[in-house]
C-alpha cells in the first residue's frame, strides 16, 4: 500500500507537466509555421540574399588584408654603381659616391630578391661596365642566369666601354643589352653630354648591334626625348637597327639628382612639355618596336635599388632610400619603395623578356 503513494504522486506530476508542455507546443506551432512560410516565399533567392549580405564583408576584409601585403619584386633595376664616363645633362642617377658592394654581398642580395619573387634583373648605373672593366658585372650576370636561373637578365649601358671579349665570356648569360642613344646626329649627342673623346656614339652603336647578333643577345635601344632631340626623325635609323624594343622616355626631373640646389646636374634646360613628347611619339608611331614612357608612367613604376641595395622612393619627387635589403630583408624594405605595381603592369613592364622566348632570327 505504501508503494502506491509515490506512484500516484509521480503520475500527478507527469500529468501536470504534460499539460504545460502541450500549452508551450501550442504556442510554438504558429511561430514555426510562420517561419516556414517566410522561407518558402523567399525561395533560393532568400538564401542568396543572406549570402550576399555576408559576401561583401568577407571580400572587403580580404581586400583590406591584400593592401597590407608588400609588392612582389618581379622586375628590379639594380644601379650598383653611380660612376660614369659620360656627363649626360639630364641624368637622374648621378655620381655622388664611388661605392660598390663586394661581389659576395651583391650576390647575397640578389638571392634574397629571387626568393622574394624576382624574375627579371636589370643592371644599370652610372655606367655598369666602368667597374673592373665589366668583369664585376659579368660575374653578376652569370650568377643570376646560371645559379639563380632567372628568366631574364638585362643591362642598360652607354656602350662606350663594352669590348667583344666581354660577349665571349658572358654573352650566353645575358638576355637583353639596352644601349642608350638619344640622337643619330653626333653633334646632338655631344650637346647632351653623351660623348667621349674620339668615340663616335652612333658608329659604336652599329658595332654593338653586330656583336649582339653574333653572340645571341637581344638588342634594345633607350632614348630620352629632350629639348635637343624632340624635333628629330629617328624612324629610318631605328628600323635599320631593328631592336626588340625601343624604349622612349620623356626627360624627367628628380630633386637632388638633376634638379635643385644639391644636384650635380641641371636638367631644367632639357625638359619638354607633354604635348611635345606626344608630338614625337605621333611622328614615330609607325615604328612597331616603340615603347613610350611619359613622366607619369615612369616615376613610380620602377623598382630601383641603389648601390647599397636600398629601394629608392620617388613619389615625392626625390629619391628617398629605404633601409638596405641586406639589413632588414626584402619584404620590410620594399614597403618603403613607393612602387606602383598597377602602373608597372599598365605601362607594359612585364613582357617577353627572356631571349629563349623571343625566338629571334639571329
Amino acid at each position: 500500500m505504501w508503494l502506491l503513494v509515490p506512484l500516484a504522486f509521480a503520475g500527478k506530476v507527469l500529468s501536470t507537466c504534460r499539460k504545460q508542455l502541450s500549452s508551450l507546443w501550442g504556442s510554438l506551432v504558429p511561430l514555426l509555421l510562420w517561419l516556414r512560410a517566410t522561407l518558402w516565399l523567399a525561395g533560393p533567392d532568400g538564401a542568396q540574399t543572406l549570402k550576399e549580405r555576408e559576401e561583401p564583408e568577407r571580400t572587403r576584409n580580404e581586400e583590406e588584408g591584400s593592401e597590407d601585403q608588400p609588392p612582389i619584386p618581379t622586375s628590379v633595376n639594380y644601379h650598383f654603381t653611380r660612376q660614369c664616363n659620360y656627363k649626360c645633362g639630364f641624368c637622374f642617377h648621378t655620381a655622388k659616391t664611388s661605392f660598390v658592394l663586394p661581389l659576395e654581398e651583391a650576390k647575397k642580395g640578389l638571392l634574397m630578391l629571387k626568393d622574394a619573387g624576382m624574375e627579371k634583373i636589370n643592371f644599370s648605373g652610372g655606367e655598369p661596365f666602368i667597374h673592373q672593366r665589366g668583369d664585376y658585372l659579368g660575374k653578376l650576370v652569370k650568377f643570376c642566369k646560371e645559379d639563380l636561373a632567372l628568366p631574364s637578365v638585362s643591362i642598360v649601358s652607354n656602350g662606350s666601354l663594352i669590348r667583344e671579349q666581354w660577349f665571349k665570356s658572358y654573352g650566353e648569360y645575358l638576355d637583353i643589352l639596352a644601349i642608350s642613344c638619344d640622337s643619330f646626329d653626333e653633334q646632338v649627342n655631344v650637346l647632351i653630354g653623351r660623348g667621349q673623346g674620339k668615340i663616335n656614339h652612333v658608329e659604336n652603336l652599329q658595332k654593338l648591334r653586330k656583336w649582339c647578333r653574333d653572340y645571341k643577345v637581344a638588342f634594345k635601344i633607350n632614348s630620352v626625348i629632350n629639348r635637343f632631340n624632340v624635333e628629330e626623325d629617328m624612324k629610318d635609323h631605328i628600323k635599320a637597327l631593328n631592336p626588340v624594343r625601343w624604349k622612349v622616355f620623356q626627360c624627367l626631373l628628380i630633386e637632388g639628382e638633376n634638379s635643385g640646389e644639391d644636384a650635380l646636374r641641371e636638367a631644367e634646360r632639357f625638359i619638354i612639355s607633354d604635348e611635345e613628347f606626344e608630338g614625337f611619339l605621333e611622328r614615330h608611331k609607325e615604328v612597331s618596336c616603340l615603347v613610350p614612357e611619359s613622366n607619369q608612367k615612369m616615376k613610380d613604376s620602377y623598382l630601383i635599388l641603389d648601390e647599397y641595395m636600398r629601394f629608392l622612393n620617388c613619389t615625392n619627387g626625390r629619391k628617398e632610400p629605404s633601409k638596405s635589403i641586406l639589413d632588414v630583408g626584402v619584404e620590410a624594405a620594399i614597403k618603403f619603395s613607393g612602387f606602383d605595381e598597377k602602373m608597372f603592369l599598365k605601362r607594359g613592364g612585364k613582357y617577353v623578356w627572356s631571349k629563349a622566348d623571343l625566338r629571334l632570327d639571329w
